[in-house]
Formats: C-alpha cells, structure tokens, sequence
C-alpha cells in the first residue's frame, strides 16, 4: 500500500533570543491510507512541533511534508486537528459547533444537517444537540471535537494530546470511542501524546521521537489483533512493547538531562 503521508527529511529551527535552536531534525516517515500512528517522546522532543507542520501550522525549515504526493503548503480540509483544548464556541450547541465546521463546504443545507445527525450518533451524543459546552463533561466536550474535526471527512486526522486532560476512565472510554469512529469512517490518524499506554493501544505502529531536536529513534509496530479490549494492556505481547519502548524515552530523557546539567556546569565557570 502506497503512503497518504509522507514527511521526507522534516526538521524546524527557532529563533531563540538570537540563537537557532533545532526542535525536529531530519524526520523521514511513511504513513498508509487508513493507517493509525501514534508519536511518542520525552518533553520538549518536538512531537507536538512535527504535527503542527503536518498540519500546515507551522513550516517546516527543512524538508518537506506531501499528502497523495503534494506537498503541504499549509492548513487543508484534507486534514481535521484535535488539540488537548476543547477549543469549542461556548456560545454555540453541540450541534452548532459541529456545524461550524461546514459553513464553507459547498453542501446543501439538508446535505449539512445530515452530516450532523450522523456525526452527533458517531460520538455518542444523540440528546445533547441542543446542550452548550458549559453543560457537558470533558469527555463529552472532546467528543464535539473530534466529531468537528471530522464532520467535513478529512483523509487525516491529527491529534495533539486530545485526552490528557481527562481522568484515567473516561480516557478510557474516549480511547475505544476514537478506535470505533476511526474504524467505521476509514481516517488516517497522527496521534501524539506522552501516554506509553495509551500509544500502544491505539496505534498500529508507535514512532518514537529522541530528545531534542526530535529525530526518529524507533518506529515499532503493534501487531495486536483488532478490535481490542481495553484489557489487553495486561497481555504479554502488549506489556513487552511498552517496555521497549520506555526503555528508549527513559535513554532520551536521562541523555537530555546529563546535556542540560552540562550546560549548566559550563555557565558557572
């Protein structure tokens, strides 16, 4: 299977009170249609820097990003954003917020209001359509969110942290929600988030990002069956991919605090 997306020698450097600073570096990945992949990495490796630029959010200062072979340019509708952040209009229903996201598509009207409809039932919030942000749980606001972000069918799905927020049960609930809605409307997903746990269970493959600037270390793939029960965190073939893979965030994070306590031995001398 060819790759939807494609970063090929991906890297951003900022400007940092004068002085560069590289956040990613030389990132090369392949990702298929349909395919669910999860980013891991110690703080500050540049996960949530590598999905701004997939997303058009920011640019890339080396390399370059493609989608079916095109390069990104900037934000898309080929592509739907879910960031930790609700970011919902707290004056607009369930239903408007989701709406929101169609106003410059070109369906009819009745063609958007079933686009609602069915999204509302896909994240499980039939009898809250007409309920405000301020009236719903965080789980149920995120699932506005995701709902939004995909209501307009983009082929990618980027997620930034979308349930750090949330308590250990809900997360969980939220995690085999999001397995559902990606199984039944065929997106490709990008999702980073600092959870082992969580990657492993949701993803096909985990990439592991080295501390900064963000290179990849390790990809792994996961080849748990599908569907899976939440319960297969306690299956061995899980639990051996968990660890491997926190055996290298433990190796970057213990390489970039020796780095930072030698930068700051030098500065006293």
């Amino acid at each position: 299977m060819g790759a939807l997306l494609t970063l090929d020698g991906v890297g951003k450097t900022f400007d940092v009170d004068g002085k560069p600073v590289a956040a990613v570096d030389s990132v090369d990945l392949a990702i298929a249609e349909n395919e669910f992949v999860s980013i891991v990495g110690s703080s500050g490796c540049g996960k949530s820097t590598l999905l701004n630029i997939v997303g058009g959010l920011e640019e890339a200062t080396a390399g370059e990003v493609r989608i079916a072979g095109k390069p990104v340019t900037g934000p898309g509708r080929d592509r739907g954003f879910v960031f930790q952040g609700y970011s919902l209009f707290e004056w607009k229903t369930v239903a408007g917020n989701i709406r929101f996201a169609l106003e410059k598509s070109r369906l009819s009207r009745a063609e958007k209001a079933e686009r609602v409809e069915h999204f509302i039932d896909a994240v499980g919030l039939r009898g809250f359509e007409n309920a405000y942000p301020g009236q719903l749980s965080g789980g149920m606001r995120q699932r506005v969110a995701i709902a939004r972000a995909l209501v307009y069918r983009p082929r990618i799905l980027l997620m930034d942290e979308p349930f750090g927020a949330l308590d250990a049960q809900t997360r969980g609930m939220m995690q085999e929600l999001l397995l559902r809605v990606w199984g039944d409307h065929k997106v490709t997903v990008l999702f980073v988030t600092h959870d082992v746990d969580e990657a492993v269970f949701l993803a096909d493959r985990v990439v592991v990002l080295a501390s900064r600037p963000g290179r990849i270390k390790r990809e792994i793939r996961v080849p748990l069956a599908r569907p899976r029960p939440y319960d297969i965190v306690a299956d061995p073939g899980f639990v051996a991919i968990k660890r491997e893979i926190l055996s290298d965030i433990r190796e970057e994070t213990l390489k970039s605090m020796q780095l930072a306590l030698g930068s700051t031995e030098r500065s006293l001398y």
